[in-house]
Parts: structure tokens; sequence; C-alpha cells
């Protein structure tokens, strides 16, 4: 006995024990993170306000979960503190609103009722010609943020008639109503006008190839409005800690959305400071994995989801300029709604909202569900 222990001992010192123990941690901080809401049921309201508060911040990526959103928060605070502390804001505003006037429990839990509330308040900061650590800027920032709640809530009841996702069509709402209230003269908030990418550019140079090839995982930082390169890649390996599919489609998107900007010849600080690339990225990344099983077909799909939603966001950028607004992430939403409605053999792939998980797990399921109807099948036969 005292020999079969002690080889009990060296094997799980061996490396290979090793290396696999390592492994299995690292994979129980990937995906969902399930296990953690069921672990926090019991625990201080802090502590579940937090996790909450984490899962909003990684679903303005459309990830889901809380260590991916607490890495996304901190490069947040390295590219910009005042930034950091807007996005903390409204995501707490948004968080405890829900809480307090019921909204469902399981979608404040799954930082449904979040990330909404944290883009309206980075856009605010992004877009405010007062300058960082304005304090006034966290009113707006804060009533944006709570309203976001109650239009999630109404068009959640719309939209669930076509099983479809409320997605960040509350944010792009408020930040259009607020710029438009608010006006780039506005004597207490104040805004920058937006100029349309494809305006002609006064001092015309030649396209430098390493800064377009740097804007493409920039594009994947700017949807969080952030447009430094260190934070964006650490944005981009949170996204992959959570999923590498979804991480992979993000960089492909941003690079097909690039690649749409330079066929329409689009100013070029839109190419070198990823604004090309982001509505490509989400579009991607929302059917290459995430509403849709993984596969050659979505994959394709895909990619021609993030050329559609690049030149839409072209289209709407030249449109909404001409009155100094952004375009924000319309095109993406409008384009991934209109892929969810599709129908055909590529609606087999579609996944129902209510059942969304990471990339890797939505394949791994249908996968099995397949193999049980193989086997249900087979047995029939007999």
């Amino acid at each position: 006995m005292w020999m079969e222990t002690k080889v009990d001992v060296e094997a799980s010192r061996s490396p290979a024990s090793l290396s696999r123990r390592v492994l299995n941690s690292l994979l129980v901080c990937t995906g969902d993170m399930k296990y953690l809401d069921q672990y926090i049921q019991d625990k201080l309201f802090v502590l579940q306000l937090v996790v909450w508060g984490l899962r909003g911040v990684a679903r303005v990526i459309l990830a889901n979960n809380p260590l991916s959103g607490a890495v996304i928060l901190a490069a947040l605070y390295w590219a910009s503190p005042w930034q950091g502390l807007l996005g903390t804001v409204g995501i707490l505003a948004s968080t405890l609103t829900a809480v307090v006037v019921g909204q469902d429990s399981a979608d404040v839990a799954g930082g449904l009722h979040g990330f909404n509330g944290m883009l309206v308040s980075l856009l605010m900061g992004v877009f405010s010609s007062a300058g960082d650590w304005y304090w006034w800027l966290l009113l707006p920032a804060c009533l944006g943020s709570v309203t976001c709640v109650f239009l999630f809530s109404g068009l959640s009841t719309l939209l669930d008639r076509w099983d479809l996702p409320a997605a960040v069509f509350p944010f792009n709402i408020i930040i259009i109503l607020y710029l438009l209230c608010t006006g780039p003269n506005n004597p207490y908030f104040p805004h920058h006008p937006t100029t349309p990418p494809g305006a002609t550019e006064s001092n015309v140079t030649e396209l430098i190839a390493v800064q377009v090839m740097r804007g493409i995982p920039l594009g994947v930082g700017q949807i969080f409005a952030c447009g430094d390169l260190g934070p964006s890649l650490i944005i981009l390996g949170a996204v992959c800690l959570y999923s590498p599919l979804l991480a992979v489609h993000a960089l492909l998107g941003s690079a097909v959305s690039t690649l749409a900007g330079l066929s329409m010849a689009v100013r070029h600080d839109s190419l070198y400071s990823g604004l090309s690339g982001f509505n490509g990225a989400l579009g991607c990344m929302a059917v290459g994995g995430l509403f849709f099983t993984f596969s050659w077909r979505t994959h394709l799909f895909a990619i021609a989801s993030a050329f559609l939603s690049a030149y839409a966001d072209i289209a709407l950028s030249n449109l909404m300029g001409t009155v100094g607004l952004p375009a924000c992430s319309w095109a993406a939403t409008l384009t991934t709604t209109l892929m969810l409605l599709l129908t055909g053999s590529l609606a087999t792939y579609r996944i129902p909202i209510g059942q969304v998980m990471a990339p890797e797990q939505n394949l791994r399921s249908r996968s099995q569900w397949e193999a049980g109807n193989t086997d249900e099948r087979e047995s029939t036969d007999v």
C-alpha cells in the first residue's frame, strides 16, 4: 500500500498531471462560468452586483464572462481613467435600476441590463468637448443609463415575438437623442460634431500600410470607444478567454470591414483609428458562432455579414454626418437583426435567443443533439 501511495504521489507530481491541472484551471475561467452564479446566490448583494456588472461589461462585446469583463474594465481604466469611471457609473446605474424596478432576475444576473448603460456613458465621454473630469457629465450619463433599462425592457417584449434580441438598440437611440438635445455649442454639455468618413481630406497623403494593419485590432477596441493599441489587444484577449472562436471572428470582421473602407476610399484616420472596423467586427461575431452554430456555411455567412455591416456603416455615417451625428453601431445592429430573420437552410443553424452560450458550447450542444437524433433514428429503424 505504501508503494501504491508513493506511485500516486509521484504521478500527481509529473509534468503531465501538472499541465492537466493547469489546463483544467484555465478551462474553469472560460465560457459562461455558470457555476459562479450558483456560488454567489447566497452571498452578499454587493458581490452579486459586482458579478452582474462585470457580465454586463463583457456583454458589450457579445461575451458573457465576468472575468473577461474585469479584464476589459481594467483595460479601459488603463486607456483613460475618466472613461473607465464613466463606464463603471453607467453599468452600476443601469444594473441597480433594473434591480429596483423588478426586471427579470435572470436577465439582470446575465448582465443584459447593464451593457447599454455602459455604452451610453462611454460615448457621452468620447463625444464631450468639455474634456476629461467634467463632473457634470455624470448627470446625463446616469440618466441615459437608467433610461436604457426601460427601453430594453419594452423592446425585448416587442422583439421576443420574432425571437430577436433587443441588443444595443437602446444605446443607439439614447446617444442620438442626447446628441440632438445638446448640440456642439451647448453651454453645459457641448460635444464634438462628427465628420462623415467619406468627406474629402484637405491634405491627402499616401496610405500607410502599417497604420492600416494596426487599425484592425483597434477596431475591436473601438467597440468600447477605445483607440489605444495596448488596451485594444487586452480587450481582444478578454474575448479569447471567453471564446477563441469569437475572438477570431472579431479580428476577421474588423479586417473585412477595413477592406470595405479601403474599397470606398474613406478617410485615412477612420482606417488608422479602427473606426472603420468595429461594426464589421460586431456583425461577424454575432453571426459566426454566437447566434448561429459554427460551420463553414455560417462562417462564410459571418464574412458576408461583416461586409454588409461595414458598407451600411459607411452609408449611415455619411448620411448622419451631414448633421454632425455619428452612426454609432446602427449598421451592425440592423444587419444582425436582418440576418436573424433569415429563412432557408441557414436558418437551421439559428440558435434561439434563450439558449445562446459560448460558440464552442453551442457547437458542442448541436453535435450532441445531432448524435441523439441519429441514435433515435437507428433505434426506430431496428
